[in-house]
């Protein structure tokens, strides 16, 4: 208890004086995760709201095959994405193996079939509530996921809120991807797996704490837009 005790007194310790690398390895996680999710929001968005409105041949085993991707392990994502970023693969010739930019596809990658398939749902009550005034105005598909979108926009800032607690809280995929590079591309969760192997608990808690925090307010955050999500939709 004493070695433990002690490796949380100096972990608030690092937190009160905000120590220079923990910093750095917050914000690098920070930007990468918020550039990831906003870029799979932007897409998952997209492909959700077009699955709702768009009926096309082979539908349905789109919609299967983006299910299964929601549960794809993301080590296999970092060999993927490893595979095409190395020297000898496709995309090899851009350099990005081992800089946040690697980090950011794996992540875009995870996360963007979890956020389709959850805007999907959301999207597809919605426009069986909108369909008949959909059909009485003859509105063109893309007016019907513009309405659609704007309408469900909480429910999406939840789903927005639920990939970047995934991104987060990643580290298999980015830390294939990334390597875990001292003040290039570590990040909290791979600097915690980093540090407690080699026995530095105080650094590691630090980050775990940081890590808990994160997720306690998306949490709450998650919580609040929902009520938001409640008082709009009763009032109309």
């Amino acid at each position: 208890m004493g070695e433990i005790g002690q490796a949380f007194s100096i972990a608030l310790n690092l937190l009160w004086n905000l120590d220079n690398d923990l910093i750095a390895i917050v914000s690098l996680s920070l930007k990468v995760s918020i550039f990831a999710v906003v870029f799979s929001c932007f897409l998952g968005f997209t492909i959700g709201a077009g699955l709702t409105v768009y009926r096309f041949p082979g539908r349905k085993v789109f919609i299967i095959f983006l299910n299964s991707m929601m549960g794809l392990p993301p080590v296999v994502v970092g060999l993927m994405i490893y595979l095409l970023l190395s020297r000898s693969g496709p995309l090899g010739v851009l350099g990005l193996l081992y800089t946040p930019t690697a980090m950011i596809i794996a992540q875009i990658t995870l996360i963007t079939p979890l956020v389709a398939a959850l805007s999907l749902q959301t999207l597809q009550g919605l426009y069986g509530e909108y369909n008949e005034f959909f059909r009485s105005l003859n509105l063109p598909s893309t007016t019907k996921m513009r309405t659609i979108l704007w309408d469900g926009r909480f429910d999406l800032i939840t789903i927005g809120l639920a990939g970047f607690g995934r991104a987060i809280s990643e580290v298999g995929a980015v830390m294939i991807v990334g390597g875990n590079i001292n003040h290039l591309t570590r990040i909290m969760t791979t600097a915690i797996a980093l540090e407690t192997s080699k026995g530095t608990l105080a650094f590691a808690l630090a980050l775990g704490i940081i890590l808990i925090s994160i997720s306690i307010l998306i949490n709450a955050s998650v919580m609040i837009v929902r009520s938001l999500t409640k008082g709009p939709r009763h009032a109309g």
